[in-house]
């Protein structure tokens, strides 16, 4: 990823994200406490659909370095391509052969769901795609450079916790020391971040 900037404000902001992250799990591991038996199986495949959301970038990156690479707006192309190439055959092998315990959804069940859930899930791809955009975008510029970009990027997981919080209400009924968890995963998220924001300028 070639990280520029402050490595101190650069790895020292990705520490404090990775703290919140902590936070966050043990935020909701407290507010799971007595409700139902948690699911190993679950927990495994969450690790592993990290680590192959975080082993994604550096490859576009590379894709995008060197003379007559494509630029960030191409790149995006192929990348929507490769992700819609992956999410068919996959969707619709999940959806027989769900990994968590679960019935599993047949294609006509799929068509069955009201419209405005699949409006929702594309307003949703649409905005991820935006956000991709803008991050490739950002990635070429000199001051900026790819891994300062792809870290800022995962501001998106403070932003789906807001929404978890604030308007789901996830944990009105959690323990106050669940919520003080969450006290913590926010203000480490909010200065990592910045922290990394700061990094390419000082």
């Amino acid at each position: 990823l070639s990280p520029g900037g402050n490595p101190i404000l650069l790895f020292g902001g990705i520490a404090m994200v990775v703290a919140a992250i902590v936070f966050d799990a043990m935020a909701y591991h407290l507010r799971e406490t007595g409700r139902r038996t948690l699911s190993r199986r679950g927990v495994v495949i969450s690790l592993v659909a990290g680590l192959l959301m975080g082993c994604f970038y550096p490859f576009v990156s590379r894709a995008m370095t060197g003379e007559g690479a494509p630029g960030p707006y191409a790149t995006t192309f192929f990348f929507a391509f490769g992700v819609l190439l992956c999410a068919v055959p996959f969707n619709t092998l999940l959806m027989r052969r769900p990994l968590v315990t679960s019935e599993p959804v047949s294609m006509s069940g799929y068509r069955r769901a009201p419209a405005t859930w699949h409006i929702w899930g594309l307003v949703g791809g649409a905005i991820w795609c935006t956000g991709a955009v803008f991050n490739f975008v950002a990635s070429r510029a000199h001051v900026v450079g790819p891994a300062v970009s792809y870290s800022i990027g995962q501001g998106a997981t403070m932003i789906s916790a807001c929404w978890g919080v604030f308007v789901w209400r996830e944990f009105a009924a959690a323990p106050s020391r669940s919520r003080n968890f969450l006290v913590w995963m926010f203000v480490f998220f909010v200065c990592g971040l910045t922290a990394i924001a700061l990094a390419p300028v000082l």
